[in-house]
């Protein structure tokens, strides 16, 4: 855990002993790391010079470049052995003590001699925090303690200055304090910072008595007596910690150092374990009993792989960073020698043996600290004291936590594992770490027999369905490898990321969050917001199918084939070792393979359109699979992560629900056009009766538009076109740009003159504010003018602020009246953040001529970018394709934009040659538009 001190014969100024080397780091010996030699060549440098300026500019020029061949010793180091991080961060230690030693020299010798120091000019020079534990990555901060015996002399204050300005010199970020022993033990006493920076000092040079005196002061003088404080601070700071980087271990983009399951966590273990019991190395755990040797050898290989991770970072940014952003993922995949395999990327590949190191060091600071806290902090609550809680035979309680009365026979049978998490579940309370212990050392016991057995099943089902709680049972057997050991299929996704923008979690944690979200809404938490599918889960639903296609729906992630049909099969597999009968097992399985179909539907295609409801009916079938993939398609995506749900993905789900439930009910005949006008029309004749409409206008209104305008607009939008055509003369441009809350967006909607290329000069107008079109419908009117409206939200996918409206207004009318070009204007913007470019998302296009009874369906499915819809819509008005209306899916950075088409002539497109022509400049327009955006 530490280096070697130096020798504390060495005092007071004396020469400083050669420090400790790590060969495996430094490919060859390098000349700074021999103290006497370094010492000697400073000598002669400096020999007969007298100017302090002087003096230390030939020291830094000298340092600086001794610094660099070292340090690319310890980079090619590192190139040859990238997945081993330990060496690295010592050797960089290393260095550091042996600079820190060279501008002490020069100090103490050259700059400010004293041959006859008096007692209070003593001077030790000690690393502290990460540094005083000898690891440093690349970028880390040097972290000095000036350590003096009482008030500081002048000529400490001198030797500190002039050090510290050469270090600065050498660009090396200082963190520094000057303090006397009895300053450290007042300031620590208050600050739980600086006590943990002292916990780890170490004498780097310099007067080797009164580091001495500081060590033995501190643990009988503070840190013996403040124990459970202690424990109880870091305990409460780790908690902190997690809630800022997110509070999840499988955060896709986590932060190595501060995150969950990170650098801090083993950190504050080693702490924790050195304040009690003054060890230096972790492997003297082992010998108190607070380690097994198979944890040390955990710890170990965590700590070595972190390590790795964050010097390549820093390597790679050239600056302190410790967030594994989406960015610098790919490239430190390449640098740790990870290649494609399997279908997968190697930043997948590495992401996942990232995610599995961090449930490693999650599962063993959580076994350490909590045996920790039981054993310094445990108080028996009041309530406990007159009533305990009372368990099942074979168990017990031990210190408020739940364990087993006789550990040797209970764990022998692997189906008691099952058995365990079902009394924690049952009695709410955690489980002791020695039972958690016990449970990682007995998962090989588990095998066909055990996943085979209706009583393994009974106990798993009941885990699922009967404690109102599956998250928590399903979060933990997964954490301590119990839910992969049990169920073989789910251990291949156990923290396997998706590298994309859209998805926040890794398979396994998103599977787990959409039970929880299964559940609140089973608890009626969400009812409010989620009124249909609260309705269906209260309603008779079979709970066991609903779950088990929950959590399966994303089981066949991670493999070549198409994942919704590989996970069908695997979802069937496991079900009958379930046990579960054949109908519920047909039903399951289609709910997996089809997991995808309503989102698709109701986010890529115009429900609107009859043909769409008609075809998803089809698809569906029953209005009993209906209601289960609503629910099974509203957990998916509220799963997602944070900001994914929005209104308007609910109003477009509930009303393809609805729609899809009346065809199925009523028929499908029943979903004609006709219909569907007669009812529009209808409906908008008594909203402008109501408000004094003339017969006569009315009837021109109703009167003025095509079918597809009917069927493709709610009424309350023809209603605001009605009044936005009202006596329009055809110069004019009329908008009307409100929040639309119920969608989460806001409605853009125009009345003007048609002419061609109208939609493409709108959608430039609404890149060129950063507005995010969600959805867009475009008509035309018998007597010459079109309606076109928008739904947009903001850079956060949220309606425009209020004040903002202005602004977007007067960008619209510039652009239309061509004060504007969007083209132009576009250039500079239109631009992929840094973060997104390393995600690679092929480009598809789809021409759909059944898909619609009128229309030919245009799908372009590409990465997302400010001018994408524009460059897309401008192609098609370019080759004479008018655009009826255009839905906009977007996830993360890929969007999928499917366009409603007519050509010149109202007619599909039918002809091969010409749908191969326009791929190809549509194809072209993404790529020029991409090399503009540097994507």
């Amino acid at each position: 855990m530490t280096l070697a001190e130096p020798d504390p014969a060495a005092a007071r100024g004396g020469p400083a002993p050669p420090p400790v080397q790590s060969a495996p780091a430094l490919p060859g010996a390098h000349p700074l790391f021999d103290a006497a030699g370094t010492q000697a060549s400073l000598d002669a440098l400096l020999e007969g010079a007298t100017d302090a300026r002087e003096m230390r500019a030939r020291t830094v020029a000298w340092l600086a470049t001794a610094r660099a061949g070292a340090m690319a010793d310890i980079v090619a180091g590192l190139a040859a052995h990238p997945r081993k991080g330990r060496e690295t961060v010592r050797a960089i230690a290393e260095l550091t003590d042996a600079t820190v030693r060279a501008v002490h020299h020069v100090a103490t010798t050259h700059l400010h001699p004293n041959l006859a120091p008096t007692e209070a000019e003593r001077l030790a020079v000690l690393a502290v925090g990460g540094y005083g534990r000898g690891e440093m990555a690349p970028q880390s901060d040097v972290d000095l303690l000036f350590l003096h015996p009482w008030k500081a002399s002048g000529w400490i204050e001198s030797v500190v200055e002039s050090m510290l300005y050469m270090l600065w010199d050498l660009k090396l970020k200082v963190g520094q304090a000057t303090r006397s022993t009895d300053e450290c033990l007042r300031l620590a006493e208050g600050d739980i910072t600086i006590r943990t920076s002292l916990l780890e000092h170490r004498l780097v040079c310099g007067d080797a008595v009164i580091a001495q005196g500081l060590r033995a002061r501190l643990w009988p003088e503070l840190f013996a007596r403040t124990v459970p404080q202690f424990i109880e601070a870091k305990l409460a700071e780790r908690e902190a910690r997690h809630l800022r980087q997110g509070g999840q271990r499988y955060v896709l983009e986590p932060n190595i150092k501060e995150g969950k399951g990170g650098l801090r966590d083993l950190q504050t273990l080693y702490w924790i374990a050195k304040y009690i019991h003054q060890v230096d190395r972790a492997i003297e755990l082992v010998d108190l009993g607070l380690f097994t040797r198979g944890e040390h050898t955990t710890f170990w290989a965590a700590e070595d792989f972190l390590w790795a991770v964050r010097c390549h970072l820093h390597l790679i940014a050239g600056r302190p960073v410790d967030k594994l952003s989406f960015d610098l993922q790919p490239a430190v995949a390449e640098r740790m020698g990870y290649h494609d395999a399997g279908g997968r990327r190697a930043v997948e590949i590495f992401m996942q043996d990232y995610f599995r190191c961090a449930t490693r060091v999650g599962e063993l600071t959580r076994v350490f600290l909590t045996a920790l806290e039981q054993r310094h902090l445990y108080r028996v609550p009041l309530i406990e004291r007159f009533r305990r809680k009372r368990v099942r035979p074979g168990f017990r309680i031990d210190t408020g936590r739940l364990t087993v009365t006789d550990p040797e026979h209970f764990f022998a049978r692997p189906l008691n594992i099952l058995r365990l998490f079902e009394e924690a579940l049952r009695t709410r309370v955690l489980l002791h770490p020695d039972a958690m212990r016990r449970v990682a050392r007995n998962l090989r016991r588990f095998d066909e027999g055990v996943r085979s057995d209706p009583e393994a099943a009974r106990i798993f089902l009941d885990l699922l369905l009967r404690h109102g709680n599956p998250e928590r049972s399903l979060r933990r057997m997964n954490e301590l490898g119990v839910l992969g050991a049990y169920i073989p299929e789910f251990e291949r996704i156990v923290a396997m990321m998706q590298f994309n923008v859209y998805h926040h979690f890794t398979v396994d944690e998103h599977l787990i969050q959409c039970v929880a979200e299964l559940a609140r809404i089973e608890r009626g938490e969400v009812a409010p917001d989620l009124p249909v599918v609260s309705q269906i889960m209260q309603g008779g639903i079979d709970r066991t199918v609903i779950y088990l296609a929950v959590l399966l729906h994303d089981i066949g992630k991670g493999r070549p084939e198409d994942h919704s049909i590989i996970g069908a099969q695997l979802a069937r597999r496991i079900c009958q070792r379930l046990g579960l009968p054949a109908e519920r097992i047909e039903l399951i399985e289609w709910l997996v393979r089809n997991h995808l179909l309503m989102s698709d539907v109701a986010q890529k295609r115009d429900i609107a359109d009859p043909r769409t409801v008609r075809d998803f009916a089809k698809a569906v079938k029953t209005r009993r699979r209906l209601d289960l993939l609503l629910v099974l398609t509203v957990c998916d995506i509220r799963g997602v992560g944070p900001n994914t749900w929005n209104n308007w993905k609910a109003e477009l789900l509930r009303t393809l629900h609805r729609v899809t439930a009346d065809a199925l009910e009523n028929g499908l005949e029943d979903v004609n056009r006709d219909q569907r006008v007669d009812d529009a029309r209808r409906s908008l004749r008594h909203l402008l009766t109501a408000q004094g409409w003339p017969p006569a206008d009315i009837r021109a209104e109703t009167g003025r538009h095509y079918d597809s305008y009917w069927q493709g607009l709610p009424t309350g939008t023809q209603q605001l076109f009605a009044r936005l055509l009202r006596g329009i003369s055809p110069a004019e441009v009329r908008m009307d740009l409100e929040p639309d809350p119920g969608r989460d967006a806001t409605r853009a909607a125009f009345a003007i003159a048609d002419h061609p290329g109208l939609f493409s000069r709108l959608a430039g107008a609404l890149a060129l504010v950063g507005a995010n079109v969600v959805d867009a419908r475009t008509y035309t009117t018998r007597d010459g003018y079109a309606t076109a409206v928008f739904w947009v939200q903001d850079e956060g996918g949220r309606p425009y602020a209020a004040e903002r409206l202005p602004q977007l207004r007067r960008m619209i009318e510039r652009t239309l009246r061509g004060e504007v070009v969007a083209r132009d204007a576009l250039a500079g913007r239109d631009k992929v953040s840094r973060r997104e470019r390393a995600f690679r998302f092929p480009t598809h296009v789809t021409f759909d001529n059944e898909g619609s009874e009128i229309h030919t369906i245009i799908q372009v499915d590409t990465r997302d970018r400010p001018g994408l819809l524009y460059d897309l819509a401008r192609t098609l008005a370019a080759n004479h394709i008018q655009i009826v209306s255009a839905v906009i899916a977007t996830f993360g950075a890929q969007v999928v934009d499917s366009f409603y088409v007519k050509d010149m002539f109202g007619l599909k497109l039918h002809q091969q040659s010409r749908r191969d022509a326009l791929e190809k400049k549509l194809r072209q327009a993404i790529r020029e538009g991409a090399e503009r955006a540097g994507s």
